[in-house]
Order: structure tokens, then C-alpha cells, then sequence
């Protein structure tokens, strides 16, 4: 099967990150079970999802490492003009839901795997597919949690998100957070007697904008990012019933992308800082007062020496002469930090076209992934 064919059926998956990937995994275990090849999947506690990882080549030796996300983001409230879970190509793209981010490369990954299964390869290959990667790159955690436990792991690991074909070195970490902000409900018309815990929460929005200003002017700055420092940033706040109650309760979710160079951690404790400054002085008329910050989950940014090995490995497979970084975040940072694996990001099409409606790939984009495949493969069979 090539890439295009392989495609086509992946897209028709509308695997969401809040639906089952169970049949896409099953099919692709199904596919490299054809060549030979035995896959295993590893699920997740109802067995509706689930991460699939194969060795192809020799068992008893560390090779290249290929990941992808098979998870999408949802569709619903986009304006799309072609159908987002079948697989449209006009004027040089092919158009779906996820064709970029990034069952593109991961259709590319199987291809040369399921090519790989009948050559006689000196250096292994690893296929490591996950799901959850768009809700915080969660479910790749098991995956991670077996690799460690394996007597042999990759030595290297390229992940396929969307650089342009170009070779990309980092990423920031991100830390996702909620502050619960809790105050005395009443009747608005003696609101001044109660304790308005979307004031509160106003109030430490604010804080939060203050020290991203901070951050801006005085933190520390990479210049290989677009934003080339550490931000905070505020995406949702929820509160109150209606507008004749003085609301008791507000939430307010939050991140941090961090600079390698950055603490995240020392950011948290200001803003838990900044939470107590603002309730401690209410807290004489209203024990209850208080604003709780807790993580929810968080990744670990990715920070590869230009020169590493595994980026000089890419530059080599694609032709490419520098190196980028990425604003978003990646799986390659949990495989760095967790397993000590260096990491490499690129693969095909541009995070420009992700998340949007009428998603596209450009056929020549996908090309020159196969094109790298291929010149991955001659690797594999030479022994590097």
C-alpha cells in the first residue's frame, strides 16, 4: 500500500481526541500483521483506545524511532467545504481532517514500514503510534512507561508533526493549570455583603496578565521561536448562575509555555503568591475566601543541540541545511527527558493548515516525506 492509499483510510477514522481510536490501531496491526511484521497495542483502561508500537528488522539492537499522534481535533463549529473525514485532493492537496496534523506522516511512517517488513534491514525500525497527543499528550505516557521497562530502546526518534519538511530541534513545555476561586453567594441587590468569586477571579486574571508582562520585558528570550519568550495565558474563566446572584464560585483555566531556560514551577508559586495576597484580606469577614491553583497536566518542552546527532541524521535524510523550532508542543519531549531518546522534529505540511477547517496536505509535501522514507530505508538496509 503507498502513502495516498494508506491515507485515505486514516482520514476515514474520525478519531477525535473524545473518541475511540480502537479501529484505526486495529487496522494499521492488521496491515503490518499482512507483511509479517507483529505489532503490539497498548490500550487504555476501557480498551477503546490505545497506542501501537512495532520493531521491524533485528530485535536485539536500538533503531530509528518514527512517531505520530493518530488523535484529531474536533470539526464541530468549523465552516468546512469538503467532507472532513474523507479524503478530498484539489490542486495539488489533500484535504481531511488531520491530513497535517498528522496522519500524513503517520501514512507515510506505515507506507515505509510495511515496505521495511521485506528488506533485509541491518538497523531496526520503530513504529510508535499514541493517541490523547492533543488533550496534553497523554496517552503516549504508557507507551513511554513499557519502552522504559524494554531491554533494548530506540536510538533515536524522529517525530513526524508538521515542520515543512524542514528539521526542528525544540519546542516549549507546557504546563496546563485551574485557579478555583471561591467567595459567599448572596442576592445582588446587598452585593456589596457578599463575596463576588468572579471578582476574585477578575483579579487574578489580572495577576496572571501582569507577570506575562513581566516575562515579555525582562525574561529570558530564545529568537527561534515566533514568541520568543515564556507566556502565560488565560483560556477560559467560568462562574456565577445569573445576574441576580452573587456568584460563590469562579474557574479559570490557564497555561504556561515555558523556555527550556524558564522554571515553570517558580512561576506557579508567584501566581500562588498572588492568589493568597488577593483573599488574605478578605478572609476577616470571609473565612471561606480562597483561590486554589492546581496542575492539571503538563509536557516537558524539547531543547536538541542543533548538532546532535539525530538532527544531523534528518538534515542528511532530507537535504535540508538549518534548523527551526516549533510554537507547539510535541510528543519529543517526553521521549527525550523520560527515556533519554534524542529527538528530532519534521514531517509534512505546516501547522498553518491544523486545526482549521478544510485542513489540507500538498501532494508535494507528502512526496518529500516519502522521499525521506526512502532515503530512511537505504540507511536502515546499510547499517547507517
Amino acid at each position: 500500500m503507498d502513502t495516498r492509499t494508506i491515507l485515505d483510510r486514516l482520514i476515514a477514522f474520525p478519531t477525535v481526541s473524545s473518541a475511540p481510536n480502537i479501529d484505526l490501531m486495529t487496522w494499521m496491526r492488521d496491515r503490518l500483521a499482512e507483511a509479517g511484521v507483529e505489532a503490539t497495542l497498548i490500550p487504555d483502561p476501557d480498551g477503546k483506545k490505545a497506542n501501537l508500537y512495532a520493531t521491524i528488522g533485528p530485535k536485539d539492537r536500538p533503531g530509528v524511532m518514527l512517531s505520530g499522534h493518530t488523535d484529531v481535533v474536533p470539526v464541530e463549529g468549523q465552516a468546512w467545504t469538503r467532507p472532513p473525514f474523507r479524503l478530498t485532493e484539489e490542486g495539488g492537496r489533500l484535504y481531511g481532517r488531520g491530513t497535517t496534523d498528522m496522519k500524513g506522516f503517520v501514512a507515510a511512517a506505515l507506507a515505509m514500514g510495511l515496505r521495511a517488513a521485506g528488506r533485509d534491514l541491518k538497523v531496526p525500525l520503530h513504529l510508535a503510534f499514541s493517541y490523547d497527543e492533543e488533550v496534553g499528550c497523554l496517552g503516549v505516557r504508557s507507551l513511554i512507561e513499557m519502552l522504559a521497562a524494554a531491554p533494548v530502546r530506540p536510538l533515536m526518534c524522529i517525530v513526524g508533526e508538521p515542520t515543512g519538511m524542514q528539521a526542528a530541534t525544540g519546542h516549549k513545555g507546557k504546563v496546563a493549570l485551574r485557579a478555583t476561586c471561591t467567595g459567599r453567594e448572596g442576592h445582588s441587590a446587598l452585593a456589596p455583603l457578599a463575596l463576588n468569586a468572579l471578582h476574585l477571579g477578575a483579579e487574578f486574571l489580572t495577576a496572571v496578565r501582569d507577570l506575562q508582562a513581566e516575562v515579555a520585558e525582562t525574561g529570558r528570550r530564545d529568537g527561534d521561536y515566533d514568541v520568543p519568550f515564556t507566556t502565560l495565558h488565560v483560556g477560559k474563566m467560568q462562574g456565577g448562575v445569573q445576574v441576580n446572584i452573587v456568584p460563590n464560585a469562579c474557574v479559570l483555566d490557564f497555561e504556561i509555555r515555558s523556555l527550556a531556560e524558564d522554571d515553570p514551577e517558580a512561576l506557579i508559586a508567584r501566581l500562588q503568591a498572588a492568589a493568597e495576597a488577593i483573599v488574605a484580606p478578605r478572609r476577616a469577614e470571609f473565612p471561606e475566601a480562597a483561590i486554589t491553583v492546581e496542575r492539571l497536566w503538563d509536557y516537558p518542552g524539547l531543547g536538541t543541540p542543533s548538532d546532535a546527532g539525530v538532527v544531523n541524521f534528518v538534515k542528511g535524510l532530507t537535504g535540508a541545511n538549518g534548523t527551526i523550532k516549533v510554537a507547539f508542543g510535541t510528543e519529543g519531549g517526553l521521549f527525550s527527558q523520560r527515556l533519554g531518546i534524542p529527538t528530532a522534529i519534521c514531517g509534512p505540511g505546516s501547522m498553518a493548515q491544523g486545526h482549521k477547517p478544510d485542513e489540507y496536505v500538498s501532494v508535494e509535501q507528502l512526496a518529500r516525506c516519502d522521499a525521506m522514507m526512502a532515503a530512511l530505508l537505504m540507511r536502515l538496509e546499510a547499517g547507517f
